[in-house]
C-alpha cells in the first residue's frame, strides 16, 4: 500500500521533480550562471508569451486532446495591427484594448466553426494559421515596424528600459534587494499557507477524507521555499518585471476558472468522456466555443507582450509559438487524450522548456541540437502519459 501511494505521488509530481533535476544539471554545467539573478529574470520575461499561450492551449487540449495551430499567426497578426496603431500615435491603452478585442474575435471565429459547424479543430486552426500569417504581411507590408518611441507601451508590457515595478532597495553584503518584490513574495506565501490550511480545515468539517498532515506540511514547506527563492532571485536584479504581472493575472484567473467554476468542470467532463458529458446535460458546443474564444483572447495578450519585448512588429513573429505552447502543456502533464491537466502543471512545463533553452544557449549548444532535445523531451512526456494510462487500465 505504501509503495502504491509513493508511486502515485511520484507520478503526480514527476514534472516538478524533473524541473528541479534539470535546473541542478544546468547549474552544474554552466557553473551556476543559469541561476544568476539577471539570467533568471530573463528566463521569465523571455517566456512570458509561452506561459500565456500554454494556459490558453490547455483549455483546448482539455476538450479532448484538441489543439490550436493558429496561435502563432494570431500573435503576429494582433501584434501587426497593434504596431500600426501605435505607429500612428494611438493611445497605448486604446491600442491594447483593440488588440485584445481582435484576439477574442478571432478566437470566437474559430470557435464558431469548431463548435457549431463541427469543423475539426485541426483543420479550422490550420486554415487560421495560414490566413492570419498572410494578413500579418498585408498589414505590415512585409516590413518590420519599430516601436521604440512608445515608452509607456513598452514599459507597461515588459519591453522598455523601465519595465520593472519601481521600489526602494535594501542591501545584504554586496547585493541589493528590491523591497516590493520581497514583500510581494512573502505576502504570496502567507496567502498560500492560509488558503491551504483553511481548505484542510473546511474539508475536515465536511467529513471528507484529508491527505496526511505530514504530506501537506512537506508540500507547504517546499512550495514556500521555492517561492522565496524565486522572489530572492528577482529582487536581487531589478525586481518584478511588468510582463510577469500579466502572466500572474492569466495564471491565477484561469487556474481559478478551470478548478472552481462550472465551465471549468465541463472542460474536464467533455475531455474525459464527451458522450457521457452530453448525456449529463453539459452543453458541449458551449464548452468548445469557450475554449477557443479564450485561446484567441490570450493570443492577443501574447501578441502584445511579444511586440513590447521586441520593441517592434514583424511579419515573422510568432513562428513556432504554437509548438512551444503545445509542448509546455504536454510536458506539464496534460493528457494527449484530453480531460487531464492543470494550469500549474502547464507553467512547470513551460519553465522546463525555458530552462532547457536557456541552459543550452549558455552552454553554446547548436540551435538545431536544441530543437532535437526539445523534441525528445516532448516525446518523453507523451510516452509517460500513454504508459501511465495503460497501467491504469
Amino acid at each position: 500500500m505504501a509503495d502504491i501511494k509513493f508511486m502515485a505521488v511520484l507520478k503526480k509530481y514527476a514534472m516538478a521533480i524533473v524541473l528541479v533535476l534539470v535546473i541542478a544539471l544546468f547549474a552544474a554545467l554552466t557553473q551556476g550562471k543559469i541561476l544568476y539573478p539577471q539570467n533568471f529574470t530573463n528566463l521569465l520575461s523571455q517566456n512570458a508569451y509561452v506561459f500565456v499561450l500554454a494556459t490558453g492551449m490547455l483549455l483546448c487540449i482539455l476538450t479532448g486532446g484538441n489543439i490550436d495551430l493558429a496561435v502563432g499567426s494570431v500573435v503576429c497578426f494582433v501584434g501587426a495591427v497593434g504596431g500600426v496603431a501605435l505607429d500612428k500615435d494611438m493611445n497605448f491603452i486604446v491600442a491594447f484594448i483593440i488588440m485584445m478585442i481582435i484576439g477574442l474575435l478571432i478566437g470566437m471565429w474559430q470557435g464558431f466553426w469548431i463548435a457549431f459547424v463541427n469543423v475539426p479543430p485541426f483543420i479550422a486552426t490550420l486554415a487560421g494559421m495560414y490566413a492570419f500569417r498572410g494578413l500579418s504581411n498585408v498589414v505590415l507590408g512585409g516590413q518590420a515596424l519599430n516601436l521604440s518611441k512608445e515608452d509607456a507601451f513598452l514599459n507597461t508590457f515588459g519591453g522598455g528600459a523601465n519595465c520593472y515595478i519601481p521600489s526602494p532597495t535594501f542591501s545584504i553584503g554586496d547585493t541589493s534587494f528590491n523591497i516590493i518584490c520581497m514583500l510581494a513574495g512573502i505576502a504570496g506565501i502567507v496567502v498560500y499557507l492560509f488558503m491551504t490550511i483553511k481548505g484542510r480545515i473546511d474539508t475536515k468539517k465536511r467529513g471528507y477524507a484529508t491527505p496526511p498532515l505530514l504530506g501537506d506540511a512537506l508540500k507547504m514547506v517546499i512550495i514556500s521555499a521555492v517561492v522565496l527563492i524565486i522572489t530572492g532571485l528577482l529582487a536581487a536584479y531589478q525586481g518584478i518585471p511588468t510582463s510577469l504581472i500579466w502572466v500572474l493575472i492569466v495564471v491565477i484567473s484561469f487556474g481559478y476558472v478551470t478548478q472552481k467554476t462550472v465551465i471549468g468542470r465541463d472542460l474536464y467532463a467533455v475531455g474525459g468522456n464527451k458522450k457521457a458529458a452530453q448525456l449529463s446535460g453539459v452543453n458541449v458546443k458551449k464548452v468548445y466555443f469557450f475554449a477557443y474564444s479564450f485561446m484567441g483572447l490570450l493570443s492577443g495578450l501574447a501578441g502584445t507582450l511579444t511586440i513590447a519585448r521586441a520593441a517592434s512588429a514583424q511579419p515573422t513573429y510568432g513562428q513556432g509559438y504554437e509548438m512551444d505552447a503545445i509542448g509546455a502543456c504536454f510536458i506539464g502533464g496534460a493528457s494527449a487524450y484530453g480531460g487531464i491537466g492543470t494550469v500549474p502543471g502547464v507553467i512547470i512545463g513551460a519553465l522546463l522548456m525555458g530552462v532547457i533553452n536557456q541552459g543550452m544557449s549558455i552552454c553554446s549548444v547548436d540551435a538545431n541540437m536544441q530543437k532535437v532535445v526539445k523534441g525528445l523531451v516532448l516525446l518523453g512526456a507523451v510516452i509517460f502519459d500513454v504508459v501511465s494510462k495503460k497501467e491504469k487500465k
